[in-house]
């Protein structure tokens, strides 16, 4: 299956754009506060951001004082928007799929993978040369969409008035590619189990250190109380883990 560039889509890259930089989606008020709670120290660490998007864990990290930044993305157009957005020398972008990348035997303290792995097919292939990857004590943290939101990507079960009733659940052990529509047709998401996601993890050698399942903070929910719907389906779920040897 040739790599997706769903993010060079000039229509979808137009949607994609204002969701992100007006933060009114889940990043700020789930993702972010989540994964960055994950993060280790991150003072001289060099990190790989994996499918970096905009850059904003690339600027994080170096904000923290990371010593370098290596940030790779499939999209040229999402690469550029990162470069406009920091003109940091520490950070190299970089355009490149993920599924490409060739192992780099201890180069980086640090991989992080921000909302990009279930757009891929072959997971368990990328976390074999990130494992390879990392020095010894180094970790490897990520956040996906969870796999209750991905078995069936058709969105809550409505009544006639609109109230949401329910998050529908099925084909969860059917690991497969599904189609979605969000702001274009046919978006290619990979569905996986909780189960694959994390074995797939310890078969490389890495230990999880932790596992979250997050809810908006509640900072947010005053400004958006329609958040409360995201506490009865995990939206997002972020995983850290450790080569220790």
């Amino acid at each position: 299956m040739p790599d997706q560039n769903i993010y060079n889509d000039a229509l979808f890259f137009e949607g994609y754009s204002k969701l992100r930089w007006s933060e009114t989606g889940l990043n700020k008020v789930m993702e972010e506060p989540a994964i960055r709670s994950l993060m280790p120290g991150l003072k001289g660490k060099r990190v790989l951001d994996l499918g970096c998007g905009f850059g904003h864990v690339a600027r994080y990290v170096r904000k923290m004082g990371a010593a370098d930044v290596l940030a790779v993305d499939i999209s040229d157009r999402m690469i550029e928007a990162a470069r406009q957005a920091s003109d940091d020398p520490a950070i190299l972008y970089a355009v490149t799929a993920m599924q490409d990348i060739e192992p780099m035997p201890g180069r980086f303290d640090l991989i992080v993978s921000s909302m990009a792995l279930h757009y891929i097919d072959d997971y368990a292939g990328v976390v074999a040369v990130m494992a390879e990857s990392l020095t010894a004590g180094g970790s490897f943290l990520f956040s996906i969409e969870h796999p209750i939101f991905t078995s069936l990507l058709q969105g809550w079960v409505v009544d006639s008035a609109g109230k949401r009733l329910h998050w529908p659940v099925d084909r969860y052990h059917e690991e497969s590619e599904r189609h979605y529509t969000w702001f274009v047709d046919n978006v290619r998401k990979y569905h996986r189990t909780v189960a694959t996601y994390l074995n797939t993890l310890t078969d490389n050698g890495l230990t999880i250190r932790r596992v979250l399942e997050p809810e908006a903070q509640p900072e947010f929910l005053a400004e958006r109380p329609a958040l409360t719907d995201e506490s009865r389906r995990p939206p997002l779920l972020v995983v850290s883990a450790q080569k220790l040897g």
